[in-house]
């Protein structure tokens, strides 16, 4: 036995495990700075019903809204303050959820006018403060009404059907202030269920390491993407056959959406995807890439050619 080259490994291996533990506790550092407690009250005890969402500590609360449940809603005295609005739905023609973005100094009384003359919406989230002291301005809520208009534009989940919202002049100080507070707006936000301000890629994914990145290969198209918690994003520059063959007839609804709405656009061979796209299933983005039926748990691969199959469900 080479009693220096045991030596050499012993301490090659305590120096391996030791670089292990430092990055856990790093891990595990970030872990707890990310860490929130949120309180969801429901005032009716339906959890289907009004939520009222706050982070400890914060000074924003969100208030959901079922759309027939506005009228018994009208009773929380929070919903009449100076706040900024978001009302959600689903056109059944389009390829993605809908979304309106407001302010008003009573909230309610501008949500119940949208409920004469907006069609499109289910829900409705009521963003106010939680302390008498301390409310919104109507200047802050403009403030607020265009960066958030902005932000879902650059995110591009939601279609939104609305002019831009004009930005009101803020000071510097308070600018930085809306801004720290935006940021609990969009927790609080993909909490009750819409992430509207959140990536669909996920940021703490690293593409450079081969299993993370996922591919869909025949002879006419190649298309990347993640599998994640919401479902299968598919990568903007991935590609689309441009023909649906008659074994796929059930995709046919989506891709024609997809391309109404110009999330994909006609190359000479193929279409090609201008934004990532997030699809409900690995199978559901197969299928709509190749234009024919496909179990996406077996042709998403990573570059090793190991399927998603092999890597989340085995």
């Amino acid at each position: 036995m080479n009693l220096h080259n045991h030596t050499v490994n012993v301490l090659s291996l305590n120096y391996i495990l030791g670089h292990d533990i430092y990055v856990n506790k790093l891990e595990v550092s970030k872990l707890v700075n990310n860490a929130k407690t949120i309180q969801i009250f429901l005032p009716n005890g339906n959890p289907r019903g009004v939520k009222i969402a706050e982070v400890t500590n914060r000074t924003v609360q969100a208030i959901l809204i079922p759309r027939n449940e506005l009228n018994d809603a009208k009773s929380r005295e929070e919903i009449t303050n100076v706040g900024l609005y978001f009302l959600f739905g689903k056109d059944e023609e389009k390829a993605k959820p809908q979304i309106y973005i407001g302010e008003a100094e009573d909230c309610y009384e501008r949500i119940k006018q949208h409920n004469k003359n907006k069609d499109f919406w289910d829900a409705a989230i009521v963003i106010v403060t939680n302390n008498k002291q301390n409310q919104f301005t109507k200047t802050d809520v403009k403030f607020l009404e265009n960066y958030s208009y902005e932000m879902c534009k650059k995110v591009n989940r939601f279609t939104l059907d609305q002019t831009v919202p004009t930005k009101s002049f803020v000071p510097e100080w308070r600018q930085a202030d809306l801004f720290d507070l935006f940021k609990t707006i969009k927790l609080l936000l993909g909490t009750l269920g819409y992430p509207v301000f959140d990536n669909l890629r996920n940021k703490h994914k690293n593409f450079e390491v081969k299993d993370e990145m996922l591919y869909c290969k025949n002879k006419e198209i190649e298309a990347r993407g993640e599998y994640n918690e919401e479902g299968f994003v598919v990568f903007k520059g991935s590609q689309m056959a441009l023909d649906l063959r008659n074994s796929y007839k059930k995709g046919e609804s989506l891709r024609q959406k997809l391309i109404n709405e110009g999330i994909v656009i006609k190359k000479e061979k193929y279409y090609v995807f201008v934004n990532d796209y997030l699809f409900s299933s690995p199978s559901a983005a197969a299928g709509t890439v190749k234009g024919t039926s496909s179990n996406g748990w077996i042709d998403w691969k990573n570059e090793n050619e190991i399927t998603l199959d092999e890597l989340k469900r085995q």
